[in-house]
Parts: C-alpha cells; structure tokens; sequence
C-alpha cells in the first residue's frame, strides 16, 4: 500500500509538471477554491491515470506491436498521449473535475513526453527494489 501511495504521489506530480509546463494541458477544479481539495483532486487524477495505465494501456501495446516495429518505437509517445486523452475524458465525463487536453497533437503529446521525463526522474528516487518501501 505504502508503494502505490508514494507511486500515485510522483504520478501527480509528473501531471503537475506537465500542466505547467505544457500549454493546453490545465486541471479543471470545478468550484473548488481549498488548495488541499485541489491537491486531493490531482492525487485522483493521478489515480485514475494510473488505472488507465494500468488496464488500458498493455491492451493497445500489445495491439499496436506492428506499429512499434515499424516506426521503432516511437508509437509509445502516441500511445501515452493517447492514456492522457482517455484520462481526461474519464475525468471530465464523470466527476465535475478533472484533466483538460486542448489538443491532441501538441499539448497530449508535449505532455507525455514531460511526463514521461519526469516519472523517468521520480523513479530514480525510489530504491530498487519495492520490497524496501516497507521497512
């Protein structure tokens, strides 16, 4: 429990990155003004993000082999975007918060790939093995 706490915390954080750097991405909190109910809403941003990731995402892997093959793997930046337009629409679809996309193109994509960067950076904080996380 202790791991996937601190995981969905780097997780918010990388989304926090990329909203501030990446033009057209933006969290909408709805008519929340409390900065902790805002904090709470990333953290189930990055949640659902994760969750997305986590059942979605090895299903269109697995079918998109070809396209890794052919363009040498960097149909995986796509489909990350493509895990970020699915967040968002779960999210704004569903609850009155949630994970703004302007575009496709240029704000899912530059936002994937920060997110990726910085995932990237937040996992070289973590020890090597999960087991560590417990003591």
């Amino acid at each position: 429990m202790k791991a996937f706490v601190i995981r969905t915390v780097f997780t918010a954080f990388s989304l926090w990155v990329a909203v501030s750097l990446v033009p057209g991405l933006s969290f909408d909190f709805g008519d929340l003004t409390n900065w902790w109910a805002k904090f709470g809403v990333v953290l189930l941003i990055a949640v659902v993000f994760g969750v997305v990731n986590a059942f979605v995402k090895p299903i269109v892997q697995l079918l998109s082999i070809p396209l890794y093959i052919l363009t040498l793997g960097l149909i995986h930046i796509v489909i990350n975007a493509f895990m970020l337009e699915i967040t968002a629409w779960i999210t704004n679809n569903l609850t009155h918060w949630g994970l703004e996309v302007d575009s496709f193109f240029w704000a899912a994509i530059f936002g994937a790939i920060v997110i990726s960067i910085v995932g990237w950076l937040t996992a070289m904080l973590l020890p090597d093995k999960p087991d560590n996380l417990y003591s």
